[in-house]
């Protein structure tokens, strides 16, 4: 085995953690934000909403992400009006392309965490908010939802360690993440392996040591329970 490319390359592989990061970072939140609005839709009393919210995490979660990717650069890429600037060395408009697809998709999952979390809420304390005078929206926003947030949020923690991983796709259209800056120093220096074995250590420190803080996060918010 032979890393020493690592010395004049680590730039590649710096910047492309750092694209990682900032991906998946966004992702969640964003899917966070959508999967949300998602899951109250498929808790709604109105039938349409109920379907539409199904059809769209039955969709997103039946196809494969990475063909969702190629569809979103497809119909996205060049289209969306910004202004023509980089965000870390990678076009705006790439970078959405790659993104919204890549959020619609942890959407998906996202608003099943939700739904789940919301529905583990004894129901005594929706009817003992009704009796109260509290209207449903008031309701959710007050009551359900704080107490469901113990159950949403390691879920949600999992789901960053995910995104870590599937953001990996990106490199397919050209977006500079870590593997695509392994794949750049393979082109450049010729040496198949050892960039992707270097790539694949960078991953496992990244989705090892948030699956870490997150098992301490989630022993925290259990204490005393």
């Amino acid at each position: 085995m032979n890393f020493s490319f690592l010395s004049d390359f680590s730039s590649y592989f710096i910047n492309g953690t750092v694209v990682t990061l900032f991906i998946s970072l966004i992702t969640v939140v964003l899917g966070a934000v959508l999967g949300t609005l998602l899951a109250l839709l498929k808790l709604s009393g109105n039938r349409f909403l109920r379907f539409l919210a199904s059809a769209y995490i039955e969709i997103f979660r039946g196809t494969p992400m990475f063909l969702q990717i190629l569809i979103g650069f497809i119909l996205l890429y060049g289209k969306i009006p910004v202004p023509r600037i980089s965000i870390m060395n990678v076009d705006l408009s790439l970078l959405l392309a790659g993104l919204i697809p890549l959020a619609m998709n942890s959407a998906a999952y996202v608003a099943e965490i939700i739904r789940g979390g919301i529905q583990a809420v004894d129901k005594g304390q929706t009817e003992a908010a009704y009796s109260l005078g509290l209207k449903q929206s008031k309701t959710m926003r007050f009551v359900i939802l704080p107490q469901a947030i113990r159950n949403i949020l390691p879920a949600l923690g999992n789901e960053f360690v995910t995104v870590i991983k599937d953001s990996s796709l990106l490199s397919a259209i050209g977006v500079a993440e870590l593997v695509f800056g392994a794949t750049s120093v393979q082109n450049i220096t010729y040496i198949g392996l050892e960039p992707l074995l270097a790539a694949a250590m960078i991953y496992f420190i990244l989705t090892f040591t948030t699956s870490r803080l997150l098992g301490l996060w989630e022993k925290k918010l259990n204490k005393g329970m």
